[in-house]
């Protein structure tokens, strides 16, 4: 799917944001996803899911560690099947989290491989409530 730039960034308060099909089934592979995270250090669990410019998608959750410096984000981990899968160009991500914001180092993993794609940030209820991109 190709951005549509005359959607907001960010829903009002209380207010989803309007998805493509196509992205809103990339928000229920990363609520999916979250559900497999593991996270003994207590922190977010988060799921993620990426689409590449052929289609396919690909979903990760959070994989924590007892050493913080070697855990493993949602979106890096979505990022890491993909490219171990061959892809190298992405439309379209979603993280599903209990947080407010995507992590600026997750977002530049995925600008590594193309800027300007959309990322939608979902709550635990699945609902999209930002977007940022890459």
């Amino acid at each position: 799917m190709t951005p549509d730039p005359t959607r907001p960034a960010t829903a009002p308060a209380g207010a989803a944001l309007d998805l493509a099909a196509e992205d809103a089934k990339l928000l229920v592979l990363a609520r999916s996803a979250r559900l497999r995270a593991h996270v003994p250090d207590g922190r977010r669990a988060e799921g993620a899911a990426l689409r590449d410019t052929d289609g396919r998608t690909y979903a990760a959750a959070t994989v924590g560690l007892s050493r913080p410096e070697l855990a493993i984000s949602a979106l890096r981990a979505a990022v890491a099947a993909a490219v171990s899968s061959g892809a190298r160009r992405f439309e379209a991500a979603a993280v599903v989290t209990e947080g407010d914001e995507i992590a600026s180092d997750d977002l530049a993993t995925l600008a590594e491989f193309g800027a300007g794609v959309p990322v939608f940030l979902g709550g635990t209820d699945g609902v999209a409530r930002r977007r940022a991109t890459s």
